[in-house]
């Protein structure tokens, strides 16, 4: 499989794996001025880049970075951003600032990690009156957890 990054700006750092085993590739600030996330707000932060994947059943997920979410409350306003394997524009990250306390992010800073997942794609979408039984059945949404 092959994975072509294109730098739309000279200064953007390439995606990388912090370890070999990693299963995230980090994603890096494209700026030219810091930029200051106050809390309760939301800012887009540029990568530089955009990306093709070779394959047509693989999508690139948008994960946080856990220290900075755990320790910081900087988080994808989106939980997990989608690239489409068909998408060619910049990959942009959204933070949101969920912490009281205001957080600064540089240049070249780790915002955010991708991961490259399959994806299922149907041949046939069905509208249908009947769908089959199930043990579950139509029980309502969180009814199979912890309340």
């Amino acid at each position: 499989m092959e994975l072509k990054i294109k730098k739309l700006d000279e200064t953007a750092k390439i995606i990388s794996k912090a370890t070999e085993d990693s299963v995230g590739y980090d994603l890096y600030a494209c700026l030219k001025n810091k930029v200051i996330i106050k809390p309760g707000k939301t800012v887009k932060i540029g990568t530089g880049l955009s990306i093709e994947i070779s394959e047509k059943n693989i999508g690139g997920f948008i994960f946080a970075r856990s220290g900075m979410a755990t320790n910081h409350g900087i988080i994808p306003v989106n939980c997990v951003g989608v690239i489409d394997n068909d998408y060619r524009g910049e990959i942009i990250v959204a933070l949101k600032n969920t912490s009281c306390l205001d957080y600064e992010i540089i240049n070249e800073d780790r915002i955010a990690q991708i991961v490259f997942l399959p994806v299922i794609n149907f041949d046939n979408i069905l509208i249908s009156n009947n769908l089959s039984d199930s043990d579950r059945g139509s029980g309502g949404f969180g009814s199979t957890g912890k309340n």
